[in-house]
């Protein structure tokens, strides 16, 4: 008898012990703690640590069992019915990304200035977190903004990184409407860079969205901008190229590469006319103070000098500090 007893306890401790509120879903039959947790963290690894309320349903937990996870700091409320394994601050970005899709419901993307930063055409730090919904939905999350269309198709649509995303055409198109003109200008050029830029697509989104607030701009900055040729690479460069384009200077190619019949390296020019046969540089003491660049920067200049081509020189502190005296000083460059 004692030893009946023994195996019984001994079974019972065999036994899978069981979750509250636990349900089996489409990933089987899940008996114990150990399967649901792997279930869950291989979810994790696809979406940024965050979930949507209906895919933990499906991992084996009902919503009482979810809500008694939050409860102890096992999982974490991010959105409402979105949900992470981790508190929010320590989120990554793209998994606030991924939750506010998650929380905007089925056929919810990620566009305009958040698409811009996840697709690397413009950087963002803006706390709100754009999302656009192929509906005339009302409902609004704390930290998104929320656009609807009515216009957006499965091929405006794809996937980065496994988030849910605008397409490169569709962001150029959107961002039109929440950026200003120079800012529109950068994104196209950064997509020219990336080699992702497909007039043909842009073409589309226009004949498809004819009325939008956005497309007026595009239109302007495809007629009247050559893409890729304003690519500054920092904000010193970017404020003087608004100063130049404020005092009505003529175009200038921004960091490009300048051949000379030398047979020498090529030059890259901050800013350059090539019909002038002029250029400028905007010299941070960041990156010219060393011997190297110094004797680098001289023997560029003597090399344009030869060439019959004029350069002039601007440090970061006369362009934040004597900006109107550098323009001044350029425009009678262009004059020579």
């Amino acid at each position: 008898m004692h030893s009946v007893t023994h195996m019984s306890r001994l079974g019972c401790h065999h036994r899978p012990i069981t979750e509250p509120g636990r349900v089996s879903g489409k990933y089987g039959q899940l008996v114990d703690q150990v399967p649901l947790d792997a279930a869950l963290a291989a979810l994790a690894t696809t979406q940024h640590a965050v979930f949507e309320l209906d895919q933990l349903r499906d991992a084996g937990l009902t919503a009482g069992a979810v809500y008694r996870r939050a409860a102890t700091g096992r999982l974490h409320r991010i959105h409402r019915r979105v949900y992470s394994l981790v508190p929010a601050r320590l989120l990554s970005r793209e998994g606030h990304w991924m939750a506010a899709v998650l929380a905007c419901g089925p056929g919810a993307v990620l566009s305009h200035r958040s698409a811009a930063a996840l697709l690397k055409l413009r950087g963002t730090y803006r706390a709100r977190i754009d999302i656009t919904v192929p509906a005339r939905s009302s409902r609004t999350h704390a930290g998104i903004e929320v656009h609807r269309s009515t216009t957006l198709v499965p091929t405006d649509t794809t996937r980065v990184n496994n988030i849910p995303c605008i397409t490169v055409a569709r962001t150029q198109l959107d961002v039109a409407e929440v950026l200003n003109r120079r800012g529109v200008e950068r994104v196209f050029d950064q997509a020219e860079i990336l080699e992702v830029f497909d007039l043909r697509k842009l073409e589309d989104q226009l004949a498809r969205n004819p009325k939008r607030r956005g497309a007026q701009i595009v239109r302007a900055v495809l007629a009247e901008h050559y893409i890729g040729s304003t690519a500054t690479w920092s904000k010193l460069e970017e404020e003087f190229l608004a100063a130049l384009r404020a005092a009505g200077m003529p175009q200038s190619q921004v960091n490009e590469w300048i051949v000379l019949p030398d047979g020498g390296p090529a030059i890259r020019a901050d800013f350059v006319w090539r019909a002038r046969r002029a250029r400028i540089e905007t010299d941070g003491y960041r990156t010219h103070r060393t011997r190297q660049a110094f004797e680098r920067d001289r023997g560029s200049d003597q090399r344009l000098l030869a060439a019959g081509r004029r350069s002039m020189r601007a440090t970061r502190r006369q362009l934040e500090r004597e900006l109107d005296q550098v323009v001044a000083a350029t425009v009678a460059l262009l004059r020579l």
